[in-house]
């Protein structure tokens, strides 16, 4: 029996970039960086001589047209890139200006670094603004061009700018209608590749912990990729769909009902492991061999193989509807679907050091003036390198636990790619024509894996640079150990400045998250209270799924191997009681049908609002407990049936897990639920 027939490569890939948007970003800066290259050679040899400076702001202005510039709309992008393009030749002419007074020049160089990251208050455009003017200072500084050299270094700008613009918006444009398509394979690939795990340990007594681990990360990137899928599914301004006659209405539901139904399936798999005859019909989507199970199910009842038996059959059904989304929209491209125009008023500015943006936009200029100080002691040539690393370890961080993850990122990366560089360098020394291919595939790499790792994107770089290096021959084992000094002292100035000025604590970015996490339940069950249901509560659901996103991402500095002081076991056991109230909160999403009376209802929603009040002014401290094992434990859970109740049920229970010896309330969900069943 061949398990994979019909999973093709693409399937594959797609699982594991989902919409292929790792895989488009790369080839851009990748095609940018050789086209702008070429573009560049040509006119050095058939118009005028090029500086060193234009080939060098015309690769890194490619790279970070490529990957700075975010705005939605081939024309806005275009608005930002001409932005970008007169910053950079504005501040590449001061640092040409300023050349014979080095410490001025080096002053200004801080006061760039101040104005580009103070800019992301401004939204993508002043992100993308600010990297320009950042980097081409840093090239301007770097190559130190003559102010007779202007108007030819100038080109290096603008033709990067221009074919950017041409491979984005022409060779690689953006679709939503294409990326939807994309993202929603996504999905039926990462059930298939739960599924296939389910495959494997189906017909075992019962799922061992590095089988449910697994699965749990499965679960994880189905999550990852659902929440990029909804994001390309036009909505209105309101955010809630009006009826389910709705094109986009009934995708969503279909998107909902596919996540749901397999989180359902690896749940109750962890209590009783699937047949391996079912989960094969599922796969090869075996419609008399599905009936004879749904016959079975029916017959065992509410035991907990039936109720893993129902749900294989419900993730069977919904990987049926999404396939046949797919294909609909694969055959028409969702023309039934009309793109909704942004209406949002833009908000209004703080330029307090309430704003984190501004916050960090001290914490990069200090840091940076501390790295060129101690790396002007190391160089007084290379001594930009410090400059850079200090600038970019903030960049994607909300604590100081981050930062100094990714500053460690960074030196790693450095150092190992330096290593490796070395060796393929000098391997290839002399041999333009292999060493040019493999650049282009390392930068290729780099930025394929830059969502991914920032270590693997920093070690592809820096073999990048050694290869440069080698071609151009300079290349010496004292320039590659003052590049590795130089980021270090960068990346040291970058997590100390983290630690020191306006530290954000990991467990304070983590409260933050929980508290939005909270604040997002507690208005799920409030509209239960009132009432609500349908598309309103899928809404609210959805909501929580990515406050759910954010708390992961919050947690993950406490969870890390590079820290001594952590308990990942306990991180990890806390974050599924989170995944637990998740989930169920998209159960009662589905199930709820606003009742004319319940009292029983509103007293389990009551309690579990009591038990939100109780779990949420305490914040993170819930990462803090050793904890023991679930009391539910063993329960199995029927999702065919009852779900609103039962979900409200599960909610309570694990909240009042957070805190096993709470003195608030301790068992405010039992007595609910008892009351509820007394009724």
């Amino acid at each position: 029996m061949h398990l994979f027939s019909g999973f093709q490569a693409r399937d594959w890939l797609l699982a594991n970039d989902p919409a292929l948007s790792r895989l488009r970003m790369a080839l851009r800066v990748t095609l940018t960086i050789a086209f702008s290259f070429l573009v560049l050679l040509a006119v050095h040899m058939a118009i005028l001589p090029l500086p060193t400076a234009a080939f060098g702001l015309g690769i890194v202005l490619s790279i970070e047209g490529g990957v700075a510039v975010r705005d939605k709309g081939s024309s806005r992008q275009l608005v930002t890139r001409l932005f970008g393009c007169v910053a950079s030749l504005a501040v590449v002419g001061i640092a040409a200006g300023l050349e014979d007074h080095r410490l001025l020049s080096d002053l200004v160089f801080l006061v760039v670094i101040a104005l580009a990251s103070a800019g992301r208050v401004f939204g993508p455009r002043g992100f993308a603004i600010g990297m320009f003017a950042f980097t081409s200072y840093f090239m301007g500084a770097y190559f130190r061009p003559q102010l007779a050299e202007l108007p030819a270094v100038a080109i290096g700008p603008v033709v990067a700018v221009l074919v950017g613009h041409l491979v984005r918006a022409a060779l690689l444009p953006d679709d939503w209608r294409r990326d939807l398509l994309r993202s929603l394979e996504s999905v039926r690939g990462r059930i298939n590749q739960i599924l296939f795990k389910l495959a494997a340990i189906a017909g075992g007594a019962e799922v061992g912990e590095t089988d449910r681990q697994e699965l749990r990360q499965l679960e994880d990137r189905l999550k990852e990729v659902v929440l990029m899928a909804e994001t390309f599914i036009p909505r209105p301004p309101a955010g809630v769909f009006d009826a389910a006659a709705d094109p986009a209405a009934e995708l969503a539901i279909r998107l909902f009902d596919a996540h749901l139904a397999a989180e359902s399936a690896i749940v109750l798999s962890f209590q009783s492991p699937p047949p391996f005859a079912l989960v094969h019909a599922v796969i090869e989507a075996d419609m008399a061999e599905l009936a004879r199970f749904e016959g079975m199910a029916d017959a065992i009842g509410d035991q907990p193989q039936g109720e893993t038996v129902r749900a294989l059959l419900w993730l069977g059904e919904a990987r049926q509807q999404l396939t046949q989304a797919i294909d609909t929209g694969r055959a028409f491209a969702f023309s039934g679907i009309d793109t909704v125009k942004d209406t949002a008023q833009p908000q209004p500015i703080d330029f307090s050091f309430a704003n984190p943006l501004l916050r960090s936009a001290l914490q990069i200029t200090i840091a940076s003036a501390i790295a060129m100080s101690f790396g002007l002691l190391l160089s007084r040539e290379r001594w930009f390198w410090a400059v850079l690393a200090s600038f970019l370890v903030f960049t994607n961080t909300n604590s100081r636990g981050d930062t100094a993850m990714r500053a460690l990122s960074r030196s790693l990366g450095t150092v190992f790619g330096i290593a490796i560089g070395l060796v393929l360098a000098t391997l290839i020394s002399g041999e333009p024509d292999i060493a040019i291919p493999v650049a282009a595939i390392c930068i290729f790499l780099a930025f394929y894996f830059l969502q991914v790792s920032y270590a693997t994107m920093t070690f592809f770089i820096s073999i990048v640079l050694c290869l440069v290096y080698g071609m151009t021959g300079v290349l010496t084992l004292d320039l590659l150990k003052l590049r590795i000094g130089e980021t270090m002292i960068g990346a040291a100035a970058g997590t100390a400045v983290a630690f020191i000025v306006f530290p954000t604590r990991t467990r304070g970015a983590l409260d933050s998250a929980l508290a939005l996490w909270f604040q997002a339940l507690r208005d799920l069950l409030g509209a239960l209270g009132e009432g609500k249901s349908g598309f309103e509560l899928m809404a609210l659901s959805q909501k929580i799924d990515a406050c759910y996103r954010d708390v992961t991402v919050a947690a993950r500095p406490l969870g890390s191997s590079w820290s001594v002081v952590t308990r990942p076991g306990q991180i990890r056991q806390t974050l599924a009681i989170f995944l637990s109230c998740t989930y169920w909160a998209r159960i009662l999403a589905k199930s709820y049908e606003a009742p004319a009376v319940d009292d029983n209802l509103h007293r389990l929603i009551a309690a579990d609002l009591a038990l939100i009040d109780n779990a949420a002014p305490r914040g993170s401290s819930c990462f803090l407990i050793k904890r023991k094992a679930s009391r539910t434990t063993g329960r199995h859970l029927p999702v065919s049936r009852e779900g609103a109740r039962l979900g409200l049920e599960m909610i309570g229970s694990a909240l009042e897990r957070l805190y096993p010896q709470a003195d608030v309330l301790p068992f405010a969900a039992d007595e609910a639920i008892a009351r509820s069943k007394q009724g």
